[in-house]
């Protein structure tokens, strides 16, 4: 009788919760009114004086189970873990689901990507009946990639430093069906975004149908001038693709503001969704020319939900971002921006005085964020990423791509000083070290 009572007790406590938005969500239980009372206390404090206010994002770093791994991750660029609140989220809606799957999935959960979608679209700027949620900016991209009809002949024009599965997918149209898909290269960083605007100009022919830019190269963590290379392509008639995997949830900004006419973003990055999320966002007037990636029964509908068409997916997931916007929202998405490049700076400007050590991101607000790329003189990537993470258990990112050589170094908002102290730290010992005899096992 007594785990009957239980079962019928999570049940209804669990249904309660079903949505992230209501007064009864996990962050309102476990954040809000401590967090009020801090903001309260920032009330007139500028984002960039927020930014160094150690006291407050302990707070914040307190939110997150990553805080307390014995490997640093230096890598949210990749991954970034998710908030306790959205963990939590995700375990709680996966066990209402697995009472009934189909019930609580179908008719429960699923109700609730409406309010989500809406939320999303709040933080995004633009109306919810231009987002689809899925599972990543490779999903939401390679949907408008494969999606759009282009004929033989017709022109793309990317660059070599773009995401590879964009890369990729646009070379599959190129053998499949005989576009043309042009890249340019860049040699970052780069602090003139006239030269990079120039650069798309350029390339264009009376064939250019589309081009495809990253708002925030992944490699080096470059921001690019998005919006001036989509008006100056809109004058000549071209529509633009924004890849927004780095961005969005990190840098403060409405979707529409950048003036592209499609932007794929993947959300388990700076915005600690649950791993496996992700955003779609279409200009409304755009969405019928489109074919969605997966089938539908109304393949030109103007419908955004038509994008959304997996069959089974992961409800737990999709209600755990709300819970990651409770979390963001709370912060503020200017005083994470410049909290986070605020950390970037820190470590980055310690260890470029170090001697053999070299960046390879601008330090300027306009052009970095939370990403930049460093290398030791004599140390490959590879070797300096290893070192990194078996001696000091730092875990980042090694590069070897093109033109970029280097290891990339991407915090969070969790991050902690004492973290970056322990990285340079780290980055110091082993540049002594690659210049003395007998460790050629740490150069390489």
């Amino acid at each position: 009788m007594k785990s009957n009572e239980n079962r019928r007790s999570f049940v209804k406590k669990a249904l309660a919760l079903t949505g992230a938005f209501s007064a009864t969500s996990i962050f309102s239980e476990l954040h809000a009114e401590e967090w009020k009372s801090l903001h309260r206390k920032l009330s007139g404090d500028s984002a960039l004086k927020v930014a160094a206010n150690e006291d407050y994002w302990s707070v914040v770093q307190r939110g997150y189970t990553a805080s307390s791994s014995p490997v640093m991750n230096l890598n949210n660029g990749g991954v970034s873990p998710s908030p306790l609140v959205v963990q939590q989220a995700v375990e709680r809606y996966n066990l209402l689901s697995n009472q009934a799957p189909s019930y609580y999935m179908w008719r429960i959960l699923d109700q609730g990507r409406e309010p989500l979608r809406e939320k999303l679209a709040l933080l995004a700027g633009c109306d919810p009946e231009e987002i689809a949620v899925n599972r990543n900016a490779t999903e939401a991209l390679n949907t408008v990639i494969f999606g759009l009809d282009l004929s033989k002949g017709d022109e793309v024009i990317g660059c070599e430093q773009d995401y590879p599965n964009m890369m990729q997918a646009w070379r599959q149209r190129q053998q499949r069906e005989g576009i043309v898909y042009k890249q340019l290269s860049f040699d970052f960083p780069l602090e003139d975004e006239e030269v990079i605007v120039e650069a798309y100009r350029s390339a264009i022919t009376s064939k250019t149908k589309i081009i495809h830019v990253t708002h925030v190269i992944n490699w080096v963590g470059q921001i690019m001038p998005v919006q001036k290379i989509c008006r100056m392509a809109h004058e000549r008639g071209i529509e633009v693709v924004v890849d927004g995997a780095h961005s969005f949830g990190l840098l403060d900004f409405k979707i529409p503001e950048l003036e592209g006419d499609y932007f794929g973003t993947s959300l388990h990055k700076y915005l600690s969704a649950p791993i496996g999320s992700g955003m779609l966002w279409i200009k409304r007037d755009k969405i019928s020319k489109v074919w969605p990636l997966l089938c539908n029964g109304d393949p030109k509908s103007s419908d955004i939900r038509k994008f959304e068409t997996l069959g089974t997916r992961s409800f737990p997931i999709e209600q755990g971002i709300g819970e990651a916007l409770n979390f963001h929202n709370a912060i503020g998405a200017k005083r994470k921006e410049e909290r986070v490049r605020y950390l970037k700076n820190y470590w980055a400007e310690k260890a470029r005085e170090i001697p053999g050590v070299m960046l390879h991101t601008s330090l300027q607000p306009a052009y970095s964020c939370a990403i930049a790329g460093v290398s030791i003189d004599g140390i490959n990537p590879q070797m300096l990423g290893n070192t990194l993470l078996e001696k000091y258990k730092i875990h980042t990112t090694s590069i070897v791509y093109g033109n970029i050589n280097c290891v990339r170094v991407s915090p969070h908002v969790y991050t902690s000083l004492d973290d970056l102290d322990r990285f340079v730290y780290a980055l110091e010992k082993i540049a002594v070290e690659s210049v003395l005899p007998g460790l050629s096992t740490v150069g390489g």
